[in-house]
């Protein structure tokens, strides 16, 4: 990653976490919230951003800074195992499926997150709030990974127009997103 765009990351990251330090400088607010963030590495360990997670009422604020990728739309989940092993092949399948309730399937996994959106620059960033998973998702028994993949994420929208099975079992598990090009642990703070 180059040098402005390593800065312009870290500076985000010191924005995001200047909102989470003073969060958990307050009492009440710790009380009421939880905090958890991912470091993400590409598949040769190089750090190329942050993803902090908040839990608030039921419901997770997630905020990306990234850097490094290449520019276009990112398939961006939670995935069911906190391990991420750039040096498997394919890189990080150690993380294993997108979270979720068994037998649930793409667009419905608790861990399918909206799409990431890599600027010309190789920046990015992201800010929403789901209910779709909670903290004691992510914190299960074997915890969690954040993965930004190669390509887009289609969601399993696969008009009957195209294929008239609908979307193959693929396409349900994976939302056609390809491999994963960063996997940061999803570790509390």
């Amino acid at each position: 990653m180059n040098k402005r765009v390593l800065a312009a990351v870290g500076v985000a990251v010191v924005a995001l976490g200047a909102g989470v330090s003073t969060a958990l400088a307050d009492p009440d607010a710790r009380a009421e919230q939880r905090f958890a963030e991912a470091r993400l590495v590409d598949p040769a360990g190089g750090f190329v951003g942050i993803v902090q997670l908040g839990e608030q009422n039921g419901r997770l604020n997630v905020m990306a800074q990234v850097g490094g990728l290449t520019s276009g739309f990112h398939g961006f989940h939670i995935h069911e195992t906190g391990e991420c092993t750039g040096s498997s092949t394919p890189p990080f399948t150690s993380a294993g499926g997108h979270l979720s309730a068994a037998g649930d399937s793409h667009p419905g996994h608790a861990g399918d997150m909206p799409v990431l959106l890599v600027n010309d620059d190789g920046t990015a960033h992201a800010s929403f709030t789901t209910d779709h998973a909670t903290f004691a998702d992510v914190f299960d028994s074997n915890g969690s990974a954040i993965i930004v993949h190669a390509g887009p994420d289609n969601y399993a929208n696969i008009p009957s127009r195209y294929v008239a099975a609908g979307p193959d079992a693929a396409t349900l598990a994976t939302g056609d997103s390809g491999g994963r090009v960063a996997c940061g642990v999803v570790t509390e703070r």
